[in-house]
């Protein structure tokens, strides 16, 4: 199946989309998922309580963003697929980082949830077919198809690696 159109997904997730240069979910997702798994093992441990500004999020408390972000939009990947067109609402990132208590977790543990939660992402993109990923519902107030949740979810791990290096590291 052919990569999503801008047409179906919000414009402020082209952010996360234009990162996936792959025509196949799936390729995707084998690709990045071991690049961002190989830098996240490979961020310095003196970093990882590290923001580069008053603020801002610390390494930490990227890798619980990423890790909730995905398990919420395989969530939304799964009611859209099982046609399930209840209107679901978006999410406030902050608060979900202000509220996670990442402090004094092991970071190898961290780094194995994202993993496992990738896995599990990577599992239910495989079990769809392209009628189930071609359905779309409402979430955060915009049409999304199932795909698109697919390089959106991909595209966010990148996205986040990428600031890691730029702003941390």
């Amino acid at each position: 199946m052919a990569r999503p159109s801008q047409g179906d997904y919000g414009a402020f997730y082209e952010t996360y989309v234009s990162k996936v240069p792959e025509d196949n979910i799936l390729e995707a997702f084998k690709k990045h998922t071991g690049e961002v798994l190989d830098f996240l093992e490979g961020i310095p441990h003196h970093k990882l309580n590290f923001a580069y500004a008053t603020g801002k999020w610390t390494i930490k408390q990227v890798l619980q963003h990423m890790t909730d972000a995905e398990r919420i939009f395989a969530y939304r990947a799964l009611r859209f697929a099982r046609k399930d067109n209840t209107p679901l609402a978006s999410f406030d990132e902050n608060s979900f980082a202000a509220a996670a208590q990442v402090e004094h977790r092991d970071w190898i543990d961290m780094v194995e949830e994202f993993q496992l939660v990738r896995l599990s992402s990577e599992h239910l993109f495989r079990s769809l077919e392209e009628e189930e990923l071609k359905r779309s519902g409402i979430a955060s107030g915009v049409p999304v198809s199932v795909l698109s949740l697919g390089y959106i979810l991909v595209g966010h791990a990148i996205h986040h690696m990428g600031v890691m290096k730029e702003r941390y590291l």
